[in-house]
């Protein structure tokens, strides 16, 4: 049995990673750890959303399984629940609140922070006044127009929307060196990377002659959520040079949370580096992430085990939790649908050549599709095709539907074989009752209800 840390960023995009070929240096500290480690090249997310591909990291199930993505049902096993029954302590670490306890992450761990009940002075103050205000009265309207008017127009970030990076590897470190375990699981998900984008100055100088202030940061983050069409060349870059030194203010934390569990369980301890889904700049005409484009779920996936090797297989998300398991010396459960690439490292055997996504619809019944493997990129929005020819078109933007080639009758198939799958564990659920801190700090971060 091994010790294994499973560290997922949000909203990391593999081409900003120098180990995946970024030409900045963004990622110093998880490119060493990627030279004596575990590499994958084609490693895909099965949805370009948090809550969506949640399920398939921790859980192997595939999105729209056993009632959707709206919660953790009782139809999926959580691997903290596979490794707490074989004697793990477990913990986890996180303030994306669609991962919180109400939606039933919290299933298996010892130990669990999800930030909710730490959400920060502003944010119980707006509490307080839909609490106890009349949503129709003319003084709740001018608040809550205030509120908008100041983040839009003054570029002030009213709130918290998540905890930073910094914090949450304290958490996680003090954790570590006070477990009382032979046995030890931890998660650890990092939020910084995902809009808004407000990096401390020091990062953004590694990139950019002087720093972008928070203001700025903010207002340049309303402007590319609600039009896209407006963000000029110049303003585009400067997201870039926020996402980019996001992302080395993460990896710092990351290098510090790996030393630490290193120096204190050892140097045989399991680490797995990934993100829940990638990030848009507008190659497709939007920014922030929800599309199932290259740019939205091609992720990271770098194992520190032992051994060493770059592997270029079709592997995905729903992978990691087998993977977990496995190294942890645990069954894999039955309602686990991917399978460990420890037999992929130590065996050089796998027998996937695709990955598929679905989400959207209602009651488990996916409306929407990708098929992704490495000579074509199907997407099926509710009856509307795509399909690219990615050897000619690695960008994605000529459809070759019309023109019918062969592999697209296969591919149909496929995917109507997963749907049947996926559809097969349907269950009725109760419907999630959000409370008003979650859903003010989730709007925060840019979803809507």
């Amino acid at each position: 049995m091994a010790d294994v840390v499973l560290i997922t960023v949000d909203s990391l995009r593999s081409d900003h990673i120098g180990c995946y070929s970024h030409k900045r240096e963004t990622s110093p500290n998880i490119d060493q750890l990627a030279e004596e480690s575990h590499r994958f090249t084609n490693a895909f997310s099965h949805a370009g959303m948090t809550r969506a591909s949640f399920p398939t990291i921790l859980t192997s199930s595939y999105t729209n399984m056993y009632g959707g993505y709206e919660r953790i049902t009782q139809g999926r096993t959580l691997i903290s629940e596979v490794l707490k029954r074989e004697g793990y302590a477990t913990a986890g670490f996180h303030s994306n609140l669609f991962l919180c306890a109400d939606f039933g992450y919290q299933r298996g761990f010892d130990t669990f922070y999800d930030s909710k009940t730490d959400p920060g002075f502003t944010a119980k103050l707006r509490q307080f006044v839909k609490t106890n205000l009349d949503q129709d009265s003319f003084l709740y309207k001018i608040l809550q127009n205030l509120y908008d008017a100041t983040e839009k127009n003054a570029g002030v970030n009213v709130g918290s929307t998540y905890v930073k990076a910094d914090e949450i590897t304290d958490l996680s470190i003090e954790w570590v060196n006070e477990v009382d375990s032979e046995d030890r699981f931890l998660w650890t998900h990092y939020m910084d990377v995902h809009h808004p984008y407000v990096p401390p100055e020091e990062y953004q100088l590694e990139f950019r002659d002087s720093p972008i202030s928070n203001r700025r940061s903010i207002k340049l983050r309303r402007k590319m959520l609600e039009s896209p069409d407006d963000v000029t060349p110049e303003e585009r870059q400067e997201l870039i040079d926020l996402y980019d030194a996001e992302i080395r203010f993460t990896d710092h934390e990351i290098g510090r949370l790996v030393d630490e569990v290193k120096e204190s369980w050892g140097e045989d301890a399991v680490v797995l580096i990934t993100s829940d889904h990638g990030e848009e700049f507008y190659e497709h005409g939007q920014y922030s992430h929800n599309t199932v484009h290259d740019e939205g779920i091609h992720i990271p996936l770098i194992i520190d085990a032992e051994g060493s090797g770059e592997y270029d297989e079709m592997v995905g998300l729903i992978d990691i939790s087998p993977t977990v398991a496995d190294y942890a010396g645990c069954n894999i459960p039955d309602n686990f649908y991917g399978a460990s690439l420890r037999k992929l490292v130590e065996g050089g055997n796998w027998d996937r050549d695709h990955v598929i996504g679905d989400w959207g619809g209602s009651e488990g019944e996916p409306d929407r599709f990708f098929y992704r493997d490495k000579e074509w990129k199907y997407i099926n929005r509710q009856g509307e095709e795509e399909l690219y020819a990615l050897a000619d078109d690695p960008e994605e933007n000529e459809n070759i539907v019309p023109s019918n080639p062969p592999a697209l009758s296969e591919i149909r198939s496929t995917i109507e074989d997963h749907r049947e799958i996926v559809t097969g564990t349907s269950m009725d659920i109760d419907e999630v009752e959000m409370d008003e801190v979650v859903e003010d700090r989730l709007e925060k971060l840019g979803y809507k209800f």
